[in-house]
């Protein structure tokens, strides 16, 4: 099956490891960074979402507009505009991009983060928000005929929109989480559901919730899976783990010096949301899992968001990312601390080394495939002759 590489679309050159030396959106960044993916062999990037940082929307059709191939992740909370608006605001920009917007639709695990902008529910309310508000955007999106919606969180009559997306039936949707509200809800309606790097057992077990939900929901076939992960390269092993000490290291500074690191709620926050708290469980049984995978930035971090590392030299990221396909991954995250030089020599050492491989399994398989193919065929022929 085909592999896809997901990138940070950041606005600004800030990261967990360096201060910002831009403005919070610096348009000349935001396009070297884009253009870096696009001429690396990326396929999308992705534009996240904060409370106070800048729009993500207005800023991807702003990339959009002057690059060619490269496809879009739009992160988008359901609590910050009306589903209607939303549906309309998505399918002009996927006009804007030509087709090449997926929505990834945030719940929000963090209730100091989400009371920034009013949104006072619950976990488990904001999740049910989240699978209705979903479906209205998906009919807003495809309906050429008015229709009426009377839900728990949402009521409208007469709606439709003048502005469909170029992509038929709709874009793509985008989901993740490790609670069973999030699976439920990403199993319902995810086209693509998102996971941050673990170990892969752990992993494994939540691709197969992943799939029992999208069963249970009355699906025939199970979202795509995406995992990401904080790629620390380098030409040799013990440059890497160097290299992957420094980042720890200049993180911890940071913090002792009392900058903030996170996005979501107060560093000094104990996370909410599923997914950090397990990232923390399995950072603190152990430091390094399979073949590469490295916990500490999680730690560091308070398990903010996508953490965990990958660490070593080009060809030891790129097969324990092909670990990770073999479990039915096909959409790779990967973000370094650096973010434009990092996403430069991953471009360059990493993504070829995993492409290579993919297509080399994926002829084997068509070769096995004909070849089975064609001893079946003997067989029959072979049958029809001893009968006749």
């Amino acid at each position: 099956m085909p592999v896809e590489f997901l990138g940070i679309a950041a606005t600004n050159d800030g990261s967990e490891t360096t201060s910002r030396s831009t403005a919070a959106f610096d348009r000349d960044y935001t396009l070297r960074l884009g253009r870096a993916h696009e001429d690396h062999g990326w396929d999308r990037v992705l534009f996240a979402y904060g409370a106070g940082a800048p729009d993500p929307a207005p800023a991807a059709a702003f990339l959009a507009s002057h690059l060619t191939r490269l496809q879009i992740l739009l992160a988008h909370r359901p609590n910050v505009s009306y589903p209607t608006y939303a549906a309309k605001t998505f399918a002009t920009l996927d006009r804007i991009s030509q087709g090449r917007l997926t929505v990834h639709f945030i719940t929000g695990g963090n209730d100091h983060e989400q009371q920034r902008e009013g949104d006072f529910l619950t976990k488990d309310q904001r999740y049910d928000r989240t699978r209705e508000y979903i479906g209205i955007v998906k009919r807003a999106w495809t309906s050429k005929e008015p229709f009426d919606h009377e839900g728990e969180y949402y009521r409208f009559n007469d709606f439709v929109s003048d502005v469909f997306p170029v992509q038929q039936p709709r874009p793509g949707v985008s989901f993740g989480g490790s609670s069973e509200a999030a699976y439920a809800a990403g199993g319902a309606q995810a086209d693509v559901y998102c996971l941050w790097g673990e170990p892969l057992a752990e992993t494994a077990a939540q691709i197969e919730r992943v799939r029992q939900a999208a069963l249970a929901a009355g699906r025939t076939t199970a979202p795509r899976i995406q995992v990401a992960f904080r790629p620390i390269i380098a030409p040799t092993e013990e440059l890497a783990w160097e290299k992957a000490r420094a980042t720890v290291g200049l993180i911890n500074a940071r913090k002792a010096a009392g900058e903030s690191i996170g996005r979501r709620g107060s560093d000094a926050e104990a996370p909410q949301n599923a997914g950090s708290q397990r990232l923390l469980r399995i950072a603190e049984a152990g430091e390094r899992y399979d073949r590469a995978l490295w916990t500490p930035t999680a730690a560091a971090t308070g398990g903010a968001g996508n953490s965990n590392a990958l660490v070593g030299t080009p060809e030891t990221v790129a097969e324990a990312l092909l670990d990770y396909y073999d479990l039915g991954v096909d959409i790779l995250s990967a973000r370094g601390y650096h973010l434009l030089d990092d996403a430069i020599d991953f471009g360059r050492q990493v993504i070829p080394l995993v492409r290579a491989e993919v297509a080399r399994r994926d002829a084997e398989r068509a070769r096995s495939q004909e070849a089975e193919r064609l001893r079946r065929e003997r067989d029959r022929q072979q049958l029809i002759a001893f009968q006749s």
